[in-house]
């Protein structure tokens, strides 16, 4: 089924998205390190690197959506759509690495952890702001990740902040009412097993489309008995399945055709019921079908 385009400020480009989420997510930032700097909280300050981070592979996201818009030429047939998967990839990354570091440092303070007091109370301020600030760069966010691994990273990113201060606005409450400073190791660790599965599935559908892998809940076998259904066809083979990013399938086939349906000029209409058919069942907008008449089956490998 094909999605609407949301409507008000959601209804923007992907890159003017990218681009208030990337302002919302320095200006939290440049909050937290203030906050951390004054009240001492090693939480804070480490969720402001995470922000740091985050904004780094907004920036990525934003410059691979910019030359994603470029046209095709005769170089570049298909475009620049896949430099949103490269995007993608770097983000991928970036959220792997920066998982690890959360990982270290939190069993660094679990194991030692630091005789600096912590004003609690300023550190849940400013946790609460950076939930809020997150949220609304989610909700911005929350449409278009569904038609771009590019913004879907960049989302992935977000989510990552606003669970850093969710898990942030625990620990200064523990530490307010406890003492308990080491609620920061365990925040820290609990944001790191969040984060991790998040990024190896974005990873995994980043291989996905470069390994050219039909989309995820596409099947081949349906589409090839679709163009069987079709009046004048009689053998599919040579079938293909891939994307140039998230949204963008594209799809190939050889389609046999009765030599009586060819002869009588039929050929036009079925190749447009054909290309109807994909467009509409499977949200195939890009589709190439190469038609042969039945003396002429080709016997190499069939997919």
């Amino acid at each position: 089924m094909h999605e609407h385009a949301p409507s008000g400020v959601r209804g923007v480009g992907n890159r003017r998205l990218l681009a208030i989420s990337l302002a919302i997510t320095t200006v939290v930032m440049v909050v937290q390190i203030i906050g951390a700097a004054l009240s001492g909280s090693l939480a804070l300050l480490a969720d402001a690197a995470h922000m740091f981070t985050d904004a780094a592979a907004l920036v990525i996201a934003l410059v691979a959506s910019m030359v994603a818009a470029r046209p095709a030429n005769d170089r570049r047939t298909f475009g620049y759509q896949r430099a949103e998967v490269f995007g993608a990839l770097v983000n991928g990354i970036i959220l792997i690495a920066l998982s690890a570091w959360v990982a270290v440092e939190g069993v660094s303070r679990l194991v030692s952890p630091s005789d600096v007091e912590v004003a609690g109370g300023l550190m849940l301020g400013v946790a609460i702001v950076g939930l809020i600030a997150n949220a609304v760069a989610m909700w911005l966010l929350s449409s278009a990740q569904r038609r771009s691994i590019n913004v879907r990273g960049a989302y992935l990113e977000v989510l990552g902040d606003l669970i850093g201060s969710a898990a942030v606005i625990v620990a200064a409450i523990v530490i307010l009412m406890t003492g308990w400073a080491q609620a920061d190791a365990i925040a820290s660790l609990f944001i790191a097993a969040m984060i991790i599965p998040r990024a190896i599935g974005l990873l995994r559908e980043v291989v996905s489309v470069l390994a050219e892998s039909a989309p995820v809940g596409t099947h081949v076998r349906e589409i090839r008995d679709h163009i069987l259904a079709t009046p004048g066809v009689v053998d599919v083979h040579d079938v293909h399945v891939w994307q140039l990013t998230r949204g963008a399938p594209v799809f190939s086939a050889h389609v046999v055709v009765d030599g009586a349906a060819l002869q009588d000029g039929k050929a036009s209409g079925i190749l447009s019921q054909l290309q109807t058919c994909l467009s509409q069942h499977f949200d195939v907008a890009h589709s190439t079908f190469q038609l042969e008449p039945a003396g002429h089956i080709e016997h190499g490998a069939h997919a």
